[in-house]
């Protein structure tokens, strides 16, 4: 359930700017959230091997989030599915925290070798991350973007292929001119 809140909470913040009981509340009720939340039941089910529940729940995440995600695909905290029309997520991902995706967005197996995702991560709409690359903490993958290279963090990549076109500094350790920390933006 921890996980769950933190999800939600996330994609609160990232749509309506704060995360307080109402936001909370219409967020739920927005698009990709039932996914969001129906992945982390199959992860639960995985969890305490129960594979029938597990494959169930998986199939329910197909039909209420109009996405796929492999039942072994694992994130951490705050993953979030901006929109989760037509994603597509193979089961052997493996993402860090605050990882938010966009909708039509594709990570997948190439031979066999799938990416490995970082944390606090922007994946854009109709993107395409194939193979055996890293995209590192802090990175934006630009929509429609295909990352078949690896991504040094903090870097935004667009284009096909995604190559890099902007480096940001760790924007965490870096307060702004006005004293104020730049890490949410």
């Amino acid at each position: 359930m921890r996980l769950i809140a933190a999800d939600v909470r996330q994609k609160a913040t990232w749509c309506y700017g704060s995360d307080p009981l109402p936001t909370i509340l219409k967020t739920l009720a927005t698009d990709g959230t039932a996914a969001m939340v129906l992945y982390r039941f199959t992860q639960a089910a995985r969890a305490h091997r129960m594979p029938v529940l597990e494959m169930v729940l998986n199939k329910a995440t197909n039909l209420a989030g109009g996405c796929v995600i492999g039942r072994g695909a694992d994130f951490g905290p705050g993953f979030v599915l901006i929109h989760s029309n037509g994603v597509v997520i193979n089961g052997n991902v493996r993402g860090g925290s605050n990882v938010l995706i966009e909708h039509q967005v594709t990570i997948g197996a190439d031979r066999r070798q799938t990416p490995v995702l970082g944390s606090d991560l922007f994946i854009g709409a109709g993107a395409k991350i194939v193979g055996g690359v890293t995209v590192g903490d802090g990175a934006r993958i630009g929509a429609n973007a295909v990352v078949v290279h690896d991504v040094a963090p903090n870097t935004t990549v667009v284009g096909i292929p995604a190559k890099p076109v902007q480096r940001r500094e760790d924007r965490a350790a870096r307060p702004a001119a006005d004293g104020t920390n730049t890490s949410q933006s």
